[in-house]
């Protein structure tokens, strides 16, 4: 069927035929048998990617092949192993730059998300004179919030007053616009720092990176931003956003496994910058010089400089097995199948009682996940999703997040979702 990217409630179908032919006509469909979808009961609906990827069945293999390598070569494997242990982390470079519409210099995947926030504040926020406010949305993650204000603090001042909180209005949930513009304008010269996120994880709503990029830079700030959610989910264009910098975890849209290597993005005008404040390592050195162990740092010219040490290449073997899959799928298809999913979700749970979708209905407002918030019984509601095979996260106060994932859910996991959630809401 001929459908719109965009569809509308004219285009959608309560019947399940229309999602089984909806599947029938994906040519993402293959990819589902790509990954070892977890499963209590042979028909669970993994929708909770938003949090935890499920595998790549190559990953088992990519691993054991580093584990062969180092039981056979030892030290040697540094430079002779398959995959040379030495240049591993620049096998992502490709991958992760196509991924997220970056310059292969940009990116590099080290540590975990927050640690990298944390290299990467201590170089984007240096307060001056009255550039001293960093601004953060209510309600981010809290290792963020943590992160930013102990930045503050460490500079010798109040966080109380000076990390910013920009919150939705009264009685909403989502931040408008129109209100984070204003606010970003209002803080003007006495702003520093803008760390935004990509997609906020409680709501599920999208940011336009660039857009808000140019705001922040209109006033004279640096703007980062936390792509934790989006990273594998929208489609970046972090160069052409002009961002200074980004940073994502790679265990959620990415399926790199439990506490996986995370990666960051910093805009070339930024790389070689030897004047930069940062803290250095080994690792971020210019590779040409690292092995003359010499006294003094000199920054590689590309994302590597904000690196410290040699990259664990257990951890990140699995990045490398599932960032294959992406380049094969192409994140915008991607995009365009997982606009088509939210848009059925949201279709078949419009309606339902006691029900509230916090979730933008936009699709440029949104990425893979819906919010729903359940004005009585949500906890015993998610338990029967739960129960009825539908796998899902709870957050407070009372938000069930639904992640359709395009890599690998159909669009019949899709309408027997619905069904399960109305079913409980009937019940429950």
């Amino acid at each position: 069927m001929a459908l719109p990217l965009v569809l509308t409630a004219a285009d959608l179908s309560h019947d399940r035929d229309f999602a089984r032919a909806l599947d029938a006509e994906d040519e993402l469909a293959p990819w589902r048998a790509h990954f070892a979808l977890p499963s209590r009961r042979e028909h669970d609906i993994y929708f909770v990617g938003n949090s935890l990827g499920p595998m790549p069945h190559t990953a088992r293999a990519m691993v054991n092949e580093e584990l062969d390598d180092w039981s056979r070569l030892g030290v040697a494997g540094h430079m002779g192993s398959r995959r040379p242990w030495f240049s591993y982390h620049e096998q992502l470079r490709g991958p992760l730059a196509r991924l997220v519409g970056a310059r292969e210099e940009e990116v590099v995947a080290m540590n975990s998300l927050t640690a990298n926030l944390h290299l990467l504040l201590t170089t984007f926020y240096r307060p001056s004179g009255k550039r001293t406010k960093l601004l953060i949305e209510r309600g981010a993650f809290p290792s963020d919030t943590y992160a930013v204000r102990s930045h503050v603090s460490a500079r010798g001042l109040c966080a109380d007053t000076e990390v910013i909180e920009i919150a939705p209005r009264a009685g909403e949930w989502t931040i408008r616009d129109e209100d984070l513009d204003a606010r970003i304008a209002q803080l003007g010269e006495t702003l520093a720092l803008a760390v935004l996120p990509g997609v906020q994880y409680r709501t599920g709503q999208a940011f336009d990176v660039a857009r808000l990029t140019r705001v922040v830079h209109a006033v004279g700030a640096h703007c980062g931003w936390d792509l934790a959610h989006a990273a594998g989910n929208l489609a970046l264009s972090l160069h052409d956003s002009g961002a200074d910098f980004a940073v994502w975890c790679s265990y959620k849209y990415l399926n790199a496994g439990p506490g996986a290597v995370a990666c960051a993005f910093v805009h070339e005008r930024h790389l070689g910058d030897a004047t930069l404040q940062r803290h250095a390592g080994w690792w971020g050195n210019d590779p040409k010089t690292r092995f003359k162990m010499e006294e003094r740092f000199v920054p590689a010219h590309h994302a590597d400089a904000w690196s410290l040490s040699n990259p664990p290449i257990l951890s990140l073997a699995p990045l490398v097995a599932s960032l294959a899959e992406f380049d094969g799928a192409q994140i915008t298809r991607l995009r365009a199948k997982s606009v088509r999913m939210t848009a059925l979700l949201e279709f078949l749970l419009r309606g339902t009682p006691d029900l509230e979708i916090l979730t933008p209905t936009a699709s440029h407002a949104r990425g893979a996940q819906l919010s729903l918030l359940f004005a009585k019984n949500a906890r015993s509601r998610f338990e029967a999703f739960l129960e009825a095979g539908l796998v899902c996260d709870y957050r407070e106060p009372g938000i069930v997040r639904l992640a359709p994932a395009p890599l690998f859910n159909t669009f019949e996991e899709v309408w027997r979702a619905a069904a399960i959630v109305r079913e409980a809401c009937r019940s429950c």
